[in-house]
């Protein structure tokens, strides 16, 4: 590996906010929107802090898709990119649609099933990150209607919550 060698990403989670990406990987420079075939979007993973994150889960039904964005980032970054995701997601490489429908091989990270839990909700600062990320790459709405706005908790650690939206520039507009 030199350390100009680079390996595409596909984020479609708390990622896809480029400005919380970067913070976990400086290199990460954005490629265009893709989709991921045959997976649909799930808030299902917990988390370490028992909330629930996003997870990109096979189905393999065509009607099926997660959206989201491919990042260039550098061989250097990927382990912070593997420390970030912990070890509750696998690192895999799947094909990826781009907006020229141009298929690409790009690594991404997929929820281990020992933790998959249905009952879980988001804390409202992980979902803002979705959100906010969505919206920054211009997913389409319906997709962010159905699949990203949904309904999430208060993060009982108030630090925690103010760390994760330091990240941004501004604050993030509750609704």
């Amino acid at each position: 590996m030199t350390h100009d060698e680079t390996y595409c990403y596909f984020a479609y989670g708390s990622n896809l906010a480029t400005a919380r990406l970067q913070a976990r990987v400086p290199s990460a420079h954005c490629l265009g929107r893709a989709v991921l075939p045959g997976h649909r979007l799930a808030y299902h993973k917990q988390g370490a802090d028992g909330s629930a994150k996003c997870d990109a889960c096979y189905t393999g039904l065509a009607a099926d898709e997660v959206h989201g964005v491919v990042f260039e980032i550098a061989a250097a970054d990927l382990p912070n990119l593997d420390a970030a995701e912990g070890p509750r997601y696998e690192r895999v490489e799947l094909a990826v649609t781009g907006e020229d429908g141009r298929s690409r091989t790009a690594l991404t990270y997929r929820a281990l099933p020992a933790y998959i839990d249905d009952r879980l909700t988001p804390y409202c600062w992980y979902r803002d990150h979705v959100l906010r990320g969505a919206r920054e790459h211009g997913l389409p709405e319906g997709y962010i209607a159905e699949r990203i706005e949904v309904a999430c908790a208060e993060d009982p650690d108030p630090e925690r919550c103010r760390q994760e939206r330091a990240v941004h520039a501004e604050p993030v507009p509750v609704r």
